[in-house]
Parts: structure tokens; sequence; C-alpha cells
């Protein structure tokens, strides 16, 4: 894969502050138009994490119980890409990605691949400068980007977003504090709530899922 110098990236130096998110232009047109992916899904406490990746970096990442809701998932997201499984390639990858949600590794720095408009940039860069263990409110997302009666829109752009755990949009809530709006189902974004709250207060990390 393409080193960050010349490659869009996500990088969490710390657990406490902010990520950096740099997103230039994809190696693919929409639909994935271009595109050769390959995909791996591996076990984690969360359920099944797929991770698929084109040459240049992580394109998408996706959580669930059935590898085939998984697969279906990507194909309809990348409906004109060559899509094949990759697993020896990107487990190391996948590795990287659970070492850091799950406390082991507390730096992370991950080549991406993915599409992204202004809009949707603004708001998953602040979703990336949410700390491990805290929410902000889609309202509030939208005041902080200067387009504060745009709090629809900042849902909107939370549910596009194609890589899940690393633009962390499950930190995302109601401005009652509920847990709205998340794609992989509100039982995953519950659990990865709890177990990033449960590091940042240097509990235990969250026991795997039967």
């Amino acid at each position: 894969m393409s080193s960050q110098a010349d490659a869009s990236y996500v990088r969490y130096t710390s657990r406490r502050g902010a990520g950096a998110l740099i997103v230039g232009d994809a190696s693919y047109g929409p639909g994935g138009r271009g595109a050769r992916i390959s995909c791996s899904i591996v076990d984690s406490p969360f359920g099944k994490l797929a991770v698929a990746a084109s040459s240049r970096g992580v394109c998408w990442l996706g959580i669930h119980e059935s590898d085939a809701y998984l697969a279906s998932e990507l194909q309809a997201d990348y409906p004109m890409a060559e899509i094949r499984r990759g697993d020896a390639e990107l487990r190391p990858l996948a590795q990287r990605i659970l070492d850091y949600t799950l406390g082991a590794a507390a730096e992370l720095n991950l080549p991406l691949d993915i599409r992204a408009t202004p809009f949707q940039l603004a708001v998953w860069r602040d979703l990336c400068a949410i700390p491990f263990g805290m929410t902000r409110s889609y309202g509030e997302i939208a005041r902080r980007i200067g387009r504060p009666t745009a709090s629809r829109a900042v849902g909107h752009a939370n549910g596009a977003n194609p890589v899940a755990l690393v633009i962390p949009c499950h930190r995302a809530i109601g401005a009652s504090g509920s847990l709205t709006g998340y794609r992989w189902g509100m039982e995953y974004k519950r659990r990865l709530l709890d177990h990033e709250r449960a590091l940042a207060q240097q509990s235990l990390p969250l026991a795997p899922s039967a």
C-alpha cells in the first residue's frame, strides 16, 4: 500500500487528544468504479469486523454478526468495484485496528482510500476529534463545523462514513443523549461506547460477545 505521504490517512497519537484525518482524491470513481478491493472478515469482541482495502489503503469497515450481510453491504457500497477475498494481506491491518480499539495500542496510523464531499469531510474530521470515551451531539458537531442548522445533514454524513471505528461515528448521539442513527445497529453502538468509557476509566476491556 502507498505510504501516508501520498495517500489519505487517519492518525491517532493519543487517546486523550484529537485524531488527524487527511482525505485527498480517491483512487476510484463513484460506486467504486475502477477499484480492485480486497476484503477480510475477522472476529472481534463487537461482532465480525469486515476490512476492505484498495492498493492505497482501507476503503471500508463494517461490523455485524453475519459474514453474508457484511459482504452484501460492501458490494452495495461498491457495486462497480472488483471485490475479492484477501485474508492474508489484510489481517495485519485488521489487527492494528483491533489493537487500538481494544486498548492494546495507544496509537493508530492507518492509510485510507475513501471519497468525501467537503461537508462529509468536515463532519468526519470533527468525529475524529472526539476523544475516547466521550460523545458529541449531532447539533454540537454542526455548530463546531460552522453549520449550526445542519444537524440532520450531520446525521446523513455519519451514515455515509465508510470506515466505522476509525472514523468514530458511534460517538455522535442525539441532543437528549440518546443513541441514534448508527448504520450497524444500536447494540453495536452501545457496546462500542461502553467499551470506550471503560477504557477511558482504566477499567477492564469489554468481554467478547457470546
